[in-house]
């Protein structure tokens, strides 16, 4: 794979990477350039379809795998709008691409549907296609909750953000919307109508604004109202934004974009204080922030966990004879196995120094052993490669389990206990209650 584009966070990137779409026109000076800046700045794999009939075999073969098309309306062979028609029969959200776009052909596309258009006649047009594309496939990361009490209103906006890619959840009324909120931590946004029974749009929206765990939703009012102060009474209430109903359709989108393009600025910005700057791994305070609900999901569902705390084995040695530039090389390279092993299921966070921690959830106390000592093994044949050469690392382990309710504090200081253990039986070597209690029996 060809370097990725730098101005891109690796977190963009890596959700992208691997991801398949279809390019459907017969340029192939379009295909060329397209399958290049996709596959080498984002690792997207582009299949171009010159053809209907090109377009019909790839679909064939499996629909299911494209997450999104880029479509020319006017193919050889299919002038009118077929191929588009034929990837809506297929399920796969489209963006029209074309060089001849009327008023009237504007209209008649977006009433089928389709994610988004862009227009061939400019010098940035695969500029503009590329960024609605990445944009499109991010919003799958997005969770959006419209609550409206007109159930017909509400499927209509469900149904545009799902063109959109979104996950959608929908609520009749205030019960609702908080039970979905409650049930779904992961709403970013909700759009909220004003007329509803019970309790208004505002008076939702400034009730939500009392939870502390919610001040990170963006809320979008709604309303077919005539009152010229009801955009103000939303935006006092708490709302970010607010759109008139009826409304263009195209307007409501980009609304809707411009929100999620601040709770991904927000998210970028909050993962990037999150991060230890030298590793990339999450830092001690995002440890000592989501640890604790990690700890309480995972009891809420009888799912076993541990704490393991680890040591790069002599490390002040190693700085004292390599110097400090060396000891980050180390360190870079340790975390960089340690998260291959976690990836996502396990949190991993330098916790300062040579020290990381480990959150391990869904394995007994016995396979939670044998994960660390995996762990263990791979840090110990994994050589660091220096200026001077390559050097061996090894690292030793405490683990504790996470059995009773305690405070956080308490599940690190027992991994540390046996940490300390670990480095007292000779380092490189994983001790825990497990051990002590096969001895006691042995």
């Amino acid at each position: 794979m060809l370097a990725r584009q730098t101005n891109r966070t690796s977190r963009v990137t890596d959700r992208l990477d691997g991801v398949e779409i279809l390019l459907v026109d017969d340029s192939r000076t379009y295909g060329a350039a397209l399958t290049h800046r996709f596959e080498r700045f984002y690792g997207i794999s582009v299949i171009h379809c010159e053809t209907l009939a090109d377009l019909t075999a790839a679909l064939e073969a499996g629909a299911d795998r494209y997450a999104i098309a880029m479509v020319d309306l006017n193919l050889p062979g299919a002038p009118n709008g077929e191929a588009l028609d034929l990837l809506l029969a297929h399920k796969v959200p489209p963006i029209v691409f074309t060089a001849t776009f009327s008023e009237q052909m504007r209209r008649a596309v977006m009433e089928k549907s389709v994610a988004d258009y862009v227009m061939k006649n400019s010098p940035a047009a695969i500029d503009h296609l590329v960024s609605s594309v990445v944009r499109l496939l991010s919003n799958r990361d997005i969770h959006v909750l419209v609550v409206d009490d007109v159930a017909s209103t509400r499927e209509l906006m469900a149904r545009h953000l799902r063109t959109q890619l979104f996950r959608v959840t929908t609520a009749s009324g205030a019960k609702e919307a908080f039970a979905a909120l409650e049930a779904n931590p992961d709403i970013s946004l909700a759009v909220i109508d004003y007329e509803m029974p019970g309790m208004s749009g505002t008076e939702l929206v400034a009730t939500i604004r009392t939870y502390p765990d919610l001040e990170r939703l963006r809320i979008i009012g709604v309303s077919s109202g005539n009152g010229s102060d009801l955009m103000t009474k939303f935006l006092k209430a708490g709302a970010n934004d607010f759109v008139h109903r009826p409304f263009n359709m195209e307007e409501f989108h980009w609304r809707v974009a411009q929100n999620v393009h601040t709770v991904l600025q927000v998210r970028e910005l909050r993962e990037l204080a999150a991060r230890d700057y030298l590793t990339g791994l999450y830092n001690r305070r995002h440890f000592f922030d989501l640890g604790p609900r990690l700890v309480a999901a995972g009891r809420a569902a009888c799912q076993p966990m541990s704490m393991a705390i680890m040591d790069i084995d002599h490390f002040k040695r190693l700085n004292d004879t390599y110097g400090h530039e060396i000891g980050d090389v180390v360190l870079k390279a340790v975390a960089r196995t340690l998260q291959a092993a976690c990836g996502k299921k396990h949190l991993i966070a330098r916790l300062g120094g040579e020290e990381f921690g480990v959150l391990i959830t869904g394995l007994d106390i016995a396979d939670a052993k044998e994960f660390c000592n995996e762990l263990r093994s791979s840090i110990e044949h994994t050589p660091v490669a220096t200026d001077d050469g390559d050097l061996k690392v090894t690292i030793s382990i405490g683990l504790a389990e996470i059995a009773e309710i305690e405070s956080f504090d308490n599940y690190l200081n027992a991994a540390d206990q046996f940490l300390y253990m670990a480095k007292h039986a000779g380092r490189n070597c994983v001790i825990s209650e497990f051990d002590l209690g096969s001895r006691a029996v042995a």
